[in-house]
């Protein structure tokens, strides 16, 4: 069986991970669609596997939460009538921690924009701290009781509660007005000058640049909910681990203390065993 070698490897992971669509992807590297189409839940898994791991006992201080629309397979209201209602067809949503300081993102999740999701989220978020921080999320009111249920009163938890000229639901690609904003204090004594959501919202827009799946208005989205799933682990261990940020100069692994180097994309692909050759095992014939 043909296998890529590392260096094939890192160059479909480096096109992955700036932006490039599969099938632009098996282009730019000389390698079959189908290979690329297989090499992503492999490189996927290893990258989720190592950032649960290696995201643990997080000293963070001021976490801020948002979901990232985007749609599976079709969009909901075009979604047939058989697969209504099921998980990965129709709309999703990618939740999302983004720490203000340090600009690493400790915890996402792809899901649906409901309470268990909510709760999957910040269960999953609180596992990975190791001190009280300060929270902000928008207005959506399943936060609540997921953010009480989590963390109890060892938070600092606000609101930001953003109220728009026109509604949201409407089909429209450009951004509604903002016409004011409602700092909220829920749990805890949040400093107000950091009831915030801004590096969160700011996350969402380097998703849609950074992953061609979440691009509007293309025949590029994810058409399997697994895939979208294991493109977004890959995504953030390229962000957290190798990818300097601008603003620190360093990656946000190293500003978090986790890592002690930038990251090399072929680091990324030596997560995954070294590829091994041998010669072809006898075709089969048909019957």
């Amino acid at each position: 069986m043909n296998k890529l070698t590392r260096e094939k490897q890192t160059q479909i992971i480096s096109a992955l991970v700036e932006g490039n669509s599969l099938r632009a992807t098996a282009r730019m590297c000389d390698v079959a669609f189908n290979t690329v189409l297989k090499f992503l839940p492999e490189i996927g898994s290893a990258c989720a596997e190592y950032q649960d791991r290696a995201l643990r006992n997080l000293k963070l201080k001021r976490i801020q939460c948002d979901e990232c629309w985007t749609f599976c397979y079709a969009k909901e209201k075009n979604v047939p009538a058989d697969k209504k209602g099921q998980f990965g067809f129709g709309d999703i949503w990618t939740w999302i921690a983004i720490d203000a300081d340090t600009k690493l993102v400790p915890s996402f999740m792809i899901g649906n924009r409901d309470a268990k999701s909510a709760r999957l989220f910040i269960d999953d978020l609180a596992s990975r701290l190791a001190s009280r921080v300060q929270l902000t999320t928008d207005g959506l009111r399943v936060y609540l009781e997921a953010i009480e249920g989590a963390f109890g009163c060892d938070v600092d938890y606000a609101m930001l509660i953003k109220t728009y000229e026109s509604s949201q639901e409407e089909t429209r690609y450009s951004p509604a007005v903002c016409t004011s904003c409602e700092r909220k204090p829920v749990a805890g004594r949040p400093d107000p000058e950091h009831i915030s959501t801004s590096y969160v919202e700011r996350q969402n827009l380097n998703m849609r640049m950074g992953m061609r799946r979440f691009t509007r208005l293309t025949n590029a989205f994810s058409k399997k909910v697994e895939n979208h799933a294991y493109m977004v682990a890959l995504y953030y261990m390229h962000y957290n681990f190798a990818r300097i940020h601008k603003t620190l100069r360093v990656t946000p692994a190293m500003e978090a203390g986790i890592s002690n180097h930038i990251w090399t994309v072929e680091e990324i692909a030596a997560l995954l065993p070294e590829p091994t050759f041998g010669p072809r095992g006898p075709y089969k014939k048909k019957n």
